[in-house]
C-alpha cells in the first residue's frame, strides 16, 4: 500500500466522519423539537416501545448492511440515551 493510496483511504474516512457528524447535529435538532412538543404536551421523556421499536428496525438495517447488529444496537442506544437525557432537561426547565 502507497502513501498516497493510504491518503486517500483517510480522506474518504474524514468525509464519511463529517457526515455523520451533520447527521447526528440534523437528528438532535429533531429530537430536540420531539423534546419540547412532550414537555408541552405533557408526554414522558421516553417511550420504551417506540425505543424497542427502533431497536429492532435498526438491527434488521445493520443485518442487511453487512453491519454487526450488536454494534449498531449499541451506538443507537448511547444515541437514545443522550436524546432521553435532553427531554428530561426540556422538561424540568418547561416547569
Amino acid at each position: 500500500m502507497t502513501d498516497a493510496q493510504l491518503a486517500e483511504y483517510r480522506q474518504s474516512i474524514d468525509n464519511i466522519d463529517a457526515a455523520l457528524v451533520f447527521l447526528l447535529a440534523e437528528r438532535f435538532k429533531t429530537t430536540k423539537k420531539v423534546g419540547t412538543f412532550k414537555a408541552a404536551t405533557g408526554l414522558p421523556p421516553s417511550d420504551p416501545e417506540r425505543e424497542a421499536e427502533q431497536i429492532a428496525r435498526l438491527r434488521f438495517l445493520a443485518e442487511s448492511a453487512d453491519l454487526d447488529p450488536e454494534f449498531s444496537e449499541k451506538f443507537l442506544r448511547f444515541i437514545v440515551d443522550e436524546v432521553i437525557h435532553h427531554h428530561m432537561r426540556i422538561a424540568e426547565a418547561d416547569q
